[in-house]
């Protein structure tokens, strides 16, 4: 049987997975776990594999070549750096890392400024010597629930890098109403996303809110790839849903920026919101604003929402600080 590694990889048997959660002895004297190897690994291979010489502008001579994408010898020569180094990098195995190596590896795979970030994290912790301790869970502090509270005509809500929703204002719960059905505590968007049939009907466009909340997911896995959560929530997801499986295979990576999301909501129908994020004071919380374009049939929907959502008993009761809103609307 076959068990999906949250990081990549797979353990055939108790004894590989043993094996899988040791910790290696590299050359420079200090430790990484394979875990984060493996990623190391896969992550520069499937950045190789989708590049072809062409869109590299390279030349190629001779027959039909046997690699899909660049040759690691092609990816060197484009990075200024040596194949064998090169092959050290991509096995896990190279020591000081440079930013200027970082940089040739940036142009030679032409990777986005969230591909780079995520090597970069990858790097980082194969250089650690040991797991960080469990952080403790995040909680809203009081200052950012009443700045939520005080938005009136703009859902707003703060993620974690799992995409947990630790805080809302009154119509950010309501937009979400849908997730908050799950009495799974905290509301979890990508959870919804992969195992929530709701979620298709929600989403007006399901596959890319799946690809964006599986690439937030490997990107935080990058950041903190030893957090037990995060570990769990992966787990979960793969176990469960072959949509994840599929997308989480390709190593993809992406970064909070801004967009348009668009939803078919249980009680206004459709509409579209444009968001903005920004990252908070606290490690890993961000805050995400969604708004309507003026005079649009969206911004009627969102006002009707809101009028709605105040109408539901116990809308005007404030919600705890840090608490991740236990119990959310029901479409009435």
């Amino acid at each position: 049987m076959s068990v999906t590694d949250p990081l990549g990889g797979t353990e055939r048997d108790s004894l590989a997975g043993e094996r899988r959660r040791s910790v290696n002895r590299m050359s420079d004297g200090k430790q990484v776990s394979p875990g984060v190897r493996e990623e190391i690994r896969a992550f520069l291979a499937t950045r190789r594999a989708r590049l072809t010489p062409e869109q590299a502008g390279l030349t190629v001579f001779g027959g039909a070549r046997r690699v899909k994408g660049l040759r690691r010898e092609e990816v060197a020569a484009l990075a200024g750096i040596s194949v064998e180094y090169y092959i050290r990098l991509e096995r896990g195995d190279a020591t000081g890392v440079s930013e200027s190596v970082l940089d040739g590896i940036h142009h030679a795979l032409q990777l986005t400024d969230a591909e780079r970030a995520h090597l970069s994290d990858l790097l980082d912790a194969r250089r650690s010597r040991r797991p960080a301790p469990p952080a403790a869970r995040p909680r809203l502090r009081p200052p950012v629930q009443r700045i939520l509270d005080s938005m009136t005509t703009t859902a707003a809500l703060v993620f974690t890098g799992c995409l947990d929703i630790i805080g809302a204002n009154a119509l950010g719960r309501a937009l979400y109403q849908p997730m908050y059905a799950d009495p799974v505590r905290p509301v979890n968007t990508a959870r919804f996303a992969f195992l929530d049939p709701a979620a298709r009907t929600f989403w007006r466009d399901w596959d890319r809110i799946a690809d964006d909340s599986a690439e937030l997911l490997r990107a935080e896995a990058g950041r903190t790839p030893y957090d037990t959560e995060l570990t769990t929530l992966i787990g979960e997801l793969s176990t469960r849903s072959e949509d994840f499986r599929v997308r989480w295979a390709r190593h993809d990576v992406r970064s909070y920026a801004t967009g348009v999301k668009r939803v078919h909501h249980p009680v206004v129908g459709d509409f579209e919101l444009a968001y903005e994020s920004t990252r908070l004071a606290d490690p890993g919380q961000i805050l995400i604003m969604y708004t309507p374009e003026p005079d649009t049939p969206s911004e009627d929907a969102l006002r009707m929402l809101a009028s709605w959502a105040a109408s539901k008993p116990g809308a005007d009761q404030p919600h705890p600080a840090g608490d991740p809103h236990a119990t959310g609307p029901e479409p009435g």
